[in-house]
């Protein structure tokens, strides 16, 4: 038997106001979306998703996780770069050595969930 396709538009015009109403007053400030956009942005990007993953595992310098991932230090730090602008890695200098870290425990729950998602 062969699944039924739904259209994807509705065949009347039926606007429902008290749904509208409801959704819309609970719908989050404009600003904020824009931001959560701009996170999801950043998670786009497959080597700034491996660095993270690197560093679920452990702090690490930059010459490290160039080392895990088989990249040049250079494509790694602009990467680290973006990462620290969206404020999901940290870092610390030890002498002359900088560690980056996660910047904290969200960005394990964020990816715990993708992955869920994915393989559900």
């Amino acid at each position: 038997m062969e699944k039924e396709n739904p259209s994807v538009i509705c065949e009347e015009n039926c606007v429902h106001p008290e749904v509208v109403r409801t959704v819309a007053e609970k719908l989050p400030d404009e600003e904020l979306l824009y931001d959560v956009a701009e996170l999801f942005k950043v998670f786009g990007d497959s080597t700034r998703v491996r660095i993270l993953c690197a560093l679920f595992e452990s702090e690490m310098c930059v010459c490290d996780i160039a080392e895990v991932l088989d990249m040049t230090q250079s494509a790694i730090s602009h990467q680290l770069r973006v990462l620290k602008q969206a404020r999901l890695v940290k870092y610390r200098r030890e002498g002359k050595t900088v560690y980056y870290s996660l910047a904290d425990d969200h960005i394990q729950t964020i990816f715990n969930q993708a992955f869920e998602h994915i393989m559900e």
